[in-house]
């Protein structure tokens, strides 16, 4: 047992990220089965669907799960309300301040995490009263910090700062990468990419294979002027490097981006013209896996390299 296998009640410390568009009830249910916490994805639901998700993973498996939530999304007041209503105990936000809705969920008995990219954020996230972080750096897909701080750089400096549990978070997919987290500070890791190939994730299997093809430099962060996120190198990111070449306004950005962009590129497979989000560890995944495969492969390379000892 550590801090984080503590906190959740749960046998492993790994935490399937809550992806938008691939963190259905499914894939929650099978990490949470598997021994690590699952992460119903809130951010791409409508609020009914939310509810049957959480419902669903309910039924799927008697173990703890929780539900990511972006605080900005805009129907979040009936969220929070699904979430209590339906007795969800771990919440992970992200995506602004935890001040506003930290000491509700508390006064709940929620567990509450919140994602941060910087030293800075953690420590208002501890003054806020959450119960650990997710320090993420920049080699995470998705949405991600502006400063562009790397994991290896990012997990020493928060641990050195706060005193509640850590999460690492960013580019981290193999057993090997988990140690080293943990020994650099972490009380555990949270994992995106490497989950979204799996045969259990929400996600288009076009989007998948994506994820196994990609390359080292195949993703870039971008757009950092309306919300810095990781993209694939494809058609839409082409599109994006012309309109910078070009000088675009923000607003002309933001109509490139339009609606429903990521929603194209990771649930409906439009591998062309959608936006294809994930991390710089896709580099490191070679196959789709099930989600006991990818958390057996973890903690046997995790034990292998812990009982490996070249120095001594």
């Amino acid at each position: 047992m550590n801090k984080i296998t503590s906190l959740f009640n749960i046998q492993y410390p790994i935490i399937q990220g809550g992806m938008i568009w691939n963190s259905g009830w499914r894939l929650a249910s099978a990490v949470s089965n598997a021994g690590g916490l699952g992460l119903i994805g809130a951010g791409s639901m409508y609020p009914d669907v939310l509810v049957e998700h959480i419902q669903k993973c309910q039924s799927a498996t008697d173990k703890p799960f929780g539900v990511n939530l972006p605080l900005m999304y805009p129907a979040i007041e009936e969220h929070i309300e699904s979430i209590i209503k339906l007795g969800v105990k771990i919440v992970f936000t992200s995506a602004g301040s935890p001040k506003k809705w930290t000491s509700t969920l508390q006064k709940e008995g929620i567990k509450v995490v919140h994602v941060v990219s910087s030293s800075k954020f953690a420590l208002k996230s501890q003054e806020a009263g959450v119960d650990a972080i997710v320090a993420e750096g920049f080699e995470a897909g998705g949405h991600n910090g502006i400063e562009e701080t790397t994991t290896l750089c990012l997990i020493p400096d928060v641990a050195s700062q706060i005193d509640i549990p850590i999460l690492a978070a960013g580019g981290i997919a193999t057993g090997k990468q988990m140690l080293a987290a943990m020994i650099l500070g972490a009380d555990g890791v949270q994992i995106g990419s490497r989950f979204a190939a799996t045969h259990e994730a929400s996600s288009h299997d076009l989007y998948k294979e994506q994820i196994v093809k990609a390359k080292e430099g195949d993703t870039q962060l971008s757009l950092k002027e309306l919300a810095p996120v990781r993209l694939l190198k494809n058609e839409f990111w082409n599109q994006i490097q012309e309109a910078y070449e070009r000088c675009a306004t923000t607003g002309e950005l933001q109509k490139l981006l339009g609606r429903g962009r990521a929603k194209k590129g990771m649930f409906e497979g439009n591998l062309v013209e959608g936006e294809i989000e994930f991390g710089q560890s896709s580099a490191l995944i070679h196959e789709i896996k099930s989600v006991q495969e990818v958390i057996n492969d973890l903690m046997r390379e995790y034990q292998e390299s812990l009982n490996h000892k070249p120095f001594i």
